[in-house]
């Protein structure tokens, strides 16, 4: 089981760099080594260093989990090869029968995991609009043992009330995961609102730097930690240490980054919001944002995801067709900016009718926004929209 020391007395910015590390005992070595072993020497019969065999532990992935844990506020920390093998061992922990509220607008991956693949093993899921507490509560059931938020849900940017629903879930003995991917611990820490757990795509702003893929999960109930510990060892679905080293470096810097990412995207939104061309901006920074207070009570920035309404698909085709420093490509968070179009891109795998129902069209592009000049990124956009 990863375990940290209490990073309580320290600020965000110091723990990022220095939290779950000790510099290298052998020769002093401020980074941390990548530890790229399968195994370890025995001592003797029952007698090792705490480390047996590497799908069990490695001290680089050690250090991350560490790392990522002491952001959040959370004692226990697991890595994984992906977010979404991280979200699949959360579900790992309900049994056949088991039913499991969800947000409708979650990424298209978490959607197909749960109502493709899950649904096959016995598990129940609804899929419902998490703004509404009461929505929420009148979906649960007697079976119901899991509420899944995202908060801003991708790609619409919808928010939740976390402490309302986690309130809502614990009466009803219920437990709340938060995928916490496109706030960051910087912008929001669930834990402090009642989550239970919290699971990140660390390929994203974690890493920030777009050259790996992994996931990660973190809390504090013990008992629910030694579960997922069991289920990461047995599953096996973990990074190798050379993604561990570079989620580690991207922590580090995770603090000034996201400060970049939250000064271009206010910067942006503002912008494109008393455009024309664009029906509408949503970003949760700007005031005209339905949520926009909750999100000031909750959130201590609104980072560089912003989606924008075109109207029609060939508009949004022209778009992201005419970018030259927002790439059009799949995944968010990395230091460069990336466009998107959602429908035939990350949730090409929710129904058309799913879609069209909460209200995510074929016009609707999902910007993330990078660390570039923010005058060159809105000159590019500019021209873009033609």
């Amino acid at each position: 089981m990863t375990r940290i020391k209490s990073t309580d007395e320290y600020g965000l910015s110091t723990r990022a760099v220095h939290a779950g590390q000790e510099p290298e005992p052998l020769a002093g070595a401020v980074t941390l080594p990548i530890f790229q072993t399968s195994t370890y020497v025995q001592e003797a019969l029952g007698k090792h260093k705490g480390y047996d065999y590497a799908r069990t532990v490695n001290p680089t992935r050690q250090a991350f989990e560490r790392n990522v844990a002491a952001l959040e506020g959370a004692a226990h920390g697991f890595a994984f090869g992906s977010g979404m093998g991280a979200i699949h061992a959360v579900l790992t922990l309900l049994s056949s029968g088991n039913h499991v509220v969800c947000g409708e607008n979650v990424y298209g991956g978490t959607h197909r995991l749960m109502d493709k693949v899950m649904s096959r093993q016995g598990l129940q899921f609804t899929f419902v609009d998490t703004r509404d507490v009461d929505t929420v509560a009148a979906a649960c059931t007697k079976n119901t043992k899991l509420l899944f938020l995202e908060t801003p849900t991708n790609p619409l940017m919808r928010l939740a009330d976390l402490a309302a629903l986690c309130d809502m879930a614990k009466s009803k003995n219920i437990l709340t995961v938060v995928d916490n991917t496109f706030a960051t611990p910087i912008f929001q820490r669930p834990i402090e609102f009642g989550a239970d757990i919290v699971l990140h795509s660390a390929t994203k702003y974690l890493n920030g730097h777009s050259d790996m893929v992994g996931g990660i999960i973190v809390l504090n109930n013990d008992e629910l930690a030694d579960r997922i510990q069991f289920i990461q060892k047995s599953v096996g679905a973990v990074p190798g240490p050379f993604d561990c080293w570079l989620a580690l470096r991207g922590t580090k810097t995770l603090m000034v980054r996201m400060r970049q990412h939250d000064l271009n995207g206010r910067r942006i939104a503002e912008w494109l919001s008393n455009d024309r061309r664009v029906k509408s901006v949503l970003y949760p920074g700007l005031p005209s944002h339905p949520q926009h207070d909750l999100a000031c009570r909750q959130m201590t920035g609104f980072g560089g995801m912003i989606s924008i309404e075109l109207g029609t698909l060939e508009a949004a085709k022209t778009m992201v067709g005419k970018t030259k420093l927002f790439y059009l490509a799949e995944s968010l968070g990395g230091v460069e900016s990336l466009i998107g179009h959602p429908v035939t891109m990350t949730h090409a795998a929710v129904p058309p009718a799913m879609r069209q129902a909460m209200g995510l069209s074929d016009g609707l592009v999902r910007l993330s926004v990078g660390i570039e000049d923010v005058e060159d990124l809105m000159a590019d956009l500019d021209q873009a929209l033609g």
